[in-house]
């Protein structure tokens, strides 16, 4: 089974790429974020006519997240993260497929920092991190996916030093991914290349992906049963280059 992310910024407007990027390597599991439609507005035909059956959350302008399978069953288990009934934002969606707990996320930015957008960031993954939990106490294989909008290491970002005050590479940032982390998720493609440079964004300023200039910020967090099954890990760095494409390459695991 093949399993991607891709943050597609604008499902509608990147639809062509989405498209053929579905048609050329055929994932049988897609968790897409950056949506940036409001729920009658998603492209459900289109992605059917494709192959794919899907569930989304979206919301106008902004966020937006969804789960599409080829030719599998989609059980929607939850959408939106517990703990705030007050946050509106469109960033969460979990769904049961083949026996497997997906979640397909969309993490808060947090710039500007420090300010409120920072501290929405931490609380947001707060929630996750005890969202997580119960999910690990489950015991049931689960894969939670996204656009993290976090570079854990210094590994993970051209030149780290220009972004020490970016709400993407704090330290207390940093630190709330690595907590996660340490409850007994896997980083896949860590796990597989755990000293490669290896970019999942690149900006579409000074010619951020012909100088791989990027950042790893969408990442696969595996629970002990798919850590035991992950056969391979990569990212579809061609799709960058693709015209009018997302800032985001779509990641992808085997299991």
């Amino acid at each position: 089974m093949r399993i991607a992310t891709y943050n597609v910024n604008g499902v509608n407007g990147r639809l062509p790429v989405l498209l053929r990027w579905l048609e050329e390597t055929q994932p049988d599991v897609v968790c897409l974020q950056e949506l940036k439609a409001p729920q009658e507005k998603f492209p459900e035909q289109a992605i059917k006519d494709a192959g794919y059956n899907a569930i989304w959350h979206g919301q106008k302008s902004w966020n937006g997240v969804a789960i599409l399978t080829r030719g599998l069953e989609i059980k929607e288990l939850r959408r939106g993260l517990p703990g705030d009934p007050d946050d509106e934002h469109s960033r969460y969606i979990e769904a049961m497929i083949e026996g497997i707990v997906v979640g397909c996320l969309y993490l808060p930015n947090g710039n500007p920092a420090p300010g409120p957008k920072l501290e929405y960031k931490l609380r947001w993954f707060e929630r996750l991190q005890k969202h997580a939990e119960k999910l690990l106490n489950y015991d049931l294989p689960t894969v939670i996916c996204g656009d993290y909008n976090v570079m854990p290491t210094e590994l993970d970002v051209y030149k780290p030093e220009r972004w020490v005050d970016d709400a993407l590479f704090r330290p207390e940032v940093r630190q709330a991914f690595k907590t996660l982390v340490d409850q007994g998720w896997t980083d896949a493609i860590r796990k597989l290349y755990p000293t490669e440079v290896i970019y999942t964004f690149f900006d579409y300023f000074r010619n951020a992906y012909g100088r791989n200039a990027g950042l790893r910020i969408d990442h696969f967090l595996l629970s002990p049963h798919l850590d035991q099954r992950l056969k391979a890990a990569g990212v579809d760095l061609n799709v960058r280059g693709w015209e009018k494409t997302s800032d985001h390459a779509p990641v992808w695991i085997e299991i």
